[in-house]
């Protein structure tokens, strides 16, 4: 049991004002976790009041100093990769083998990208008889989701500390508990009080109330689409600047001259990781209609590999959703799509064999989707592929592009410039080139219902600063 009582304000663990208190569940034992408090008005008020005192000092910094500081920050993220990947695989169910991977190493990965970034980064340029400068654009709010607790958390804070932003985080209560680790992590860096603050509560409570606080100057949020209107809608008020990474529905277009085996091979990896529940799960399979059966059996034959099981067993590839509302809402759609007619070539809505406990859903992969089925066009967040045929390469970027998002999206081809000609005509914020990596310099975000903003590399230490021009006399 890890029991969490109080909250990280001006730089001490202070006893939140209220009693009310969050459980925190172990999606694959569905005990509880943990513990956190919720906090009240009150405590969002003195953590905004701590980052507004902070702020003109943080400002201030030099890029050494705060470059040292993140650098501190770094090695206490290093020092407990192993406790914050078995923590998050607690909490979310990612399987503890990527959980050590991608929940630990991706923001250790992150916070490294930007303390090499500020080395050479141009806070100032000359432009005519102008001077151009950057400058800290004050108290940032960030709210975090459940899915990557940790990842997304740094993915916020580490630019916005970088860029000489005090910060106020809200994590999602459902999985919170990395964020005291990282809290405990600053702590020790001796970070400046006031710099970092923490609270807990729920989106409807705490977050709009942040939103809404005449003293935050910027949000940056990561949630479901529903979350993010609201928050534009709220910041709207008093114009304040926001960054949205909201859902997905992304499409991978395998082409008839591609390495069939391989892009689904790899197409079903990216959807199933994480139990689907990530924003950017390649979750639509389209592929040419003359290679169908051969890309349905292909499908089959990899989603073989991912049974669901203990996510602490460093042979499960495939663990629980996080909670049980999510179960009940994937399978919800699991049933749509069954009734809509879209054939169902593995996995159903019956619990999976042998999982007495714990939020798991099977694997499941439809075949012969159509754009009009709700499979085809809400993101689900679970382990379910659509695989979707298409007559030609204006039909297979049509049916790609006829969602509400833009988050993300794949192609493979054997012709890298068909691929590359055909991923610019994606709407999405990001392209995969057949199979191409991560790259954390570059600009991660959406468009359409997708979001704006941008994450990752010098475009999301860019969210965080202002921009203002000193007009000079020669």
């Amino acid at each position: 049991m890890i029991e969490r009582t109080k909250l990280y304000i001006n730089g001490q663990w202070v006893t939140a004002s209220g009693l009310e208190v969050f459980d925190v569940i172990n999606p694959a034992t569905e005990e509880v976790l943990g513990r956190v408090p919720a906090a009240t008005h009150a405590d969002a008020d003195r953590a905004v009041a701590a980052a507004v005192a902070a702020s003109a000092t943080w400002a201030r910094t030099s890029v050494p100093e705060r470059t040292s500081y993140l650098s501190r920050i770094l090695e206490g993220l290093t020092s407990r990769a192993e406790e914050i990947a078995h923590t998050i695989t607690g909490e979310v169910g990612m399987p503890l083998k990527l959980s050590r991977r991608i929940q630990a190493g991706l923001p250790v990965a992150v916070l490294d990208s930007y303390i090499k970034l500020l080395a050479g980064y141009p806070f100032e340029e000359r432009i005519g008889n102008s001077l151009v400068v950057r400058e800290p654009a004050g108290v940032a709010l960030c709210i975090t989701p459940w899915n990557y607790p940790l990842h997304q958390v740094v993915a916020k804070v580490a630019p916005a500390l970088a860029a000489g932003c005090t910060v106020v985080l809200k994590p999602s209560e459902v999985a919170p508990l990395p964020a005291f680790i990282l809290a405990e992590i600053i702590h020790d860096a001796g970070v400046p009080a006031g710099v970092f603050n923490l609270v807990t509560g729920s989106g409807e409570e705490i977050g709009e109330y942040l939103v809404r606080h005449p003293d935050t100057a910027l949000i940056s949020f990561t949630g479901s689409l529903r979350a993010g209107r609201r928050v534009a809608e709220l910041a709207a008020a008093l114009v304040k600047r926001v960054t949205l990474e909201l859902g997905g529905k992304s499409a991978a277009v395998v082409l008839d001259d591609a390495d069939l085996p391989t892009a689904v091979k790899s197409v079903v990896g990216a959807c199933f990781i994480n139990s689907g529940q990530t924003c950017n799960a390649q979750t639509r399979l389209l592929v040419h209609e003359s290679s169908y059966e051969e890309a349905a059996a292909l499908a089959l034959s990899a989603a073989s590999a991912y049974a669901p099981g203990d996510p602490m067993d460093d042979k499960t590839r495939l663990g629980p959703l996080v909670s049980a509302a999510q179960r009940e809402r994937v399978r919800d759609f699991i049933g749509q799509g069954i009734e809509a007619g879209a054939e169902l070539l593995t996995g159903g809505i019956e619990p999976p064999n042998g999982l007495k406990n714990g939020f798991f859903v099977r694997p499941t992969i439809f075949g012969r989707v159509t754009p009009d089925m709700v499979i085809a066009r809400e993101e689900i967040f679970g382990p379910v592929l659509s695989i979707m045929t298409y007559r030609d390469d204006e039909d297979a970027v049509q049916i790609a592009n006829g969602t509400r998002y833009g988050l993300a999206a794949a192609v493979w081809s054997g012709d890298a410039e068909r691929a590359a000609h055909l991923a610019r005509r994606l709407k999405a914020g990001q392209v995969d080139i057949n199979g191409g990596g991560f790259n954390l310099l570059a600009p991660f975000g959406g468009c359409k219902q997708s979001g704006y903003g941008r994450e990752l590399g010098r475009y999301g230490l860019e969210e965080f600063l202002d921009l203002k021009s000193m007009q000079l006399k020669e």
